[in-house]
């Protein structure tokens, strides 16, 4: 059972799935925490049966499957924004994954988004592609998700662990100039530029879905207040045949080498 199915699958699903694979002493375990978890949901004292469930989990299920059944924990226990907080501040790096891979099962409106903030300013790359699941794909405004993603093309995170990227990225401008500036950086560096930028970067060009009411992907409201950029549309395209052309296949990027003001602020 993989991270990424701990976020994207309904918790029934996962349960079923997860049981499928456990062993008999691990599976017994599993229903115990679940059926404990919920005759004692939310929060008592110093500490909750289940948060001591979750301290178990990797120990009881194994490394592969501890994930998920943290997940399922959690969704017992109809954990909310504070109990989450709780777990996510005091727990350790594997709790704190689940307690992100938890939050699209458990809050439905942007109050754990400082979770996801908080994980995508640490080092923990693990942390990093738990942060960006659907949870995320919902609710960081445009600005944060951009950072996001540049914040994995710095650290080696898939984007394949980054949800609704093809939604998110379409028609999005803005992000088509960070990602030129960024690979006019590793070039002028002599530095190789990811496989992945180039693969955002044609979604950028793909049409936007049409924006709603609050959609988060809408251009920033003090875009115009920017000042132009050579990396600008309508250039963008042109740049990205030079970007293409430049790493590391044949020639040299065509691409401004000075420094990017949105880069050097990225949080690493």
């Amino acid at each position: 059972m993989t991270q990424l199915h701990a976020a994207h699958v309904p918790p029934a699903d996962l349960r079923a799935a997860l049981s499928a694979e456990l062993g008999g002493a691990a599976r017994s375990w599993l229903d115990q925490a679940l059926d404990e978890a919920a005759a004692h949901p939310g929060t008592h004292g110093p500490i909750s049966v289940w948060e001591l469930r979750l301290a178990e989990a990797g120990r009881r299920c194994g490394p592969a499957h501890a994930d998920a059944a943290r997940v399922l924990v959690l969704h017992a226990a109809r954990a909310g924004t504070d109990a989450l907080t709780r777990v996510y501040s005091q727990g350790t790096a594997d709790e704190r994954r689940a307690v992100l891979h938890a939050l699209p099962h458990l809050v439905p409106g942007p109050d754990a988004v400082p979770l996801v903030e908080d994980a995508l300013r640490t080092n923990d790359t693990r942390l990093v592609a738990a942060a960006l699941g659907p949870y995320a794909a919902r609710h960081l405004d445009a600005h944060q998700w951009r950072h996001a993603v540049l914040k994995c093309l710095f650290t080696g995170v898939p984007l394949d662990s980054v949800a609704d990227l093809d939604r998110r990225a379409a028609g999005d401008t803005e992000l088509a100039r960070m990602l030129a500036d960024y690979a006019a950086e590793r070039t002028a560096a002599g530095r190789p530029v990811p496989e992945d930028l180039h693969r955002v970067l044609a979604l950028t060009e793909s049409e936007p879905p049409a924006p709603g009411p609050a959609d988060p992907t809408a251009r920033s409201p003090d875009a115009h207040l920017r000042p132009p950029h050579p990396h600008d549309v309508p250039d963008h395209r042109r740049l990205r045949g030079d970007v293409c052309r430049g790493c590391p296949c044949r020639g040299r990027a065509r691409l401004l080498a000075g420094a990017a003001p949105h880069l050097s602020g990225l949080l690493l």
